[in-house]
């Protein structure tokens, strides 16, 4: 079984507070990830804050308001959102995360018998932002099938910068996450600058 981990293609992220040019650039390849997989094999992950969230510890960090609950930022980006409705993937499959890496999420995979049984596991995660959830996430996956292939689909990631891209890659290559498709990001081979 090939499980797909859509991480927080969310408004704010692709065009809203945190957008960037890069996320933009791999809405399409999401997307066709989406297409191609079951919808039973998708799940979706939304980074979720509370109006306070400049109060909290990570606001202190990163003092910028994103994701808020109940907010436009904090919705799926639109053609992600319909690629998912299109192939109906059930609502108890979008999983909202107060932090960069879900619990919830190891928790649904790990209460799932046809995925603790599959000892062929494949996990592959794509979307926002490789070097702070789609690396959390990645990562906690691994510790919870540390015999499952963990793979991330560089040409359907984006982050901060092309260069925290490439250190996060290079951070889960050595954590035994297989990365593939490295060199073809679209935002990368369309040269577009930040």
């Amino acid at each position: 079984m090939k499980l797909l981990i859509v991480v927080d293609m969310q408004n704010d992220f692709v065009t809203g507070s945190l957008g960037t040019k890069e996320a933009q650039a791999i809405v399409e390849n999401v997307i066709c990830k989406i297409k191609e997989t079951p919808a039973e094999q998708i799940y979706v992950t939304q980074d979720t804050h509370p109006e306070q969230y400049l109060q909290t510890k990570e606001g202190h960090h990163l003092p910028v308001a994103h994701c808020i609950e109940g907010t436009d930022g904090h919705c799926l980006c639109p053609a992600v959102e319909q690629a998912l409705e299109e192939k109906q993937v059930d609502a108890g499959r979008k999983i909202q995360k107060p932090t960069f890496g879900s619990m919830e999420l190891i928790e649904k995979l790990r209460s799932d018998e046809k995925i603790l049984g599959d000892s062929n596991l494949q996990i592959e995660l794509v979307g926002l932002c490789t070097g702070i959830c789609v690396l959390s996430n990645a990562i906690l996956c691994k510790a919870a099938f540390p015999e499952a292939d963990v793979i991330v689909d560089a040409a359907a990631c984006a982050c901060v910068t092309p260069a925290s891209h490439d250190t996060a890659l290079a951070a889960m290559k050595l954590c035994q996450i297989e990365v593939e498709k490295e060199g073809k990001e679209p935002w990368r081979n369309e040269n577009i600058e930040s």
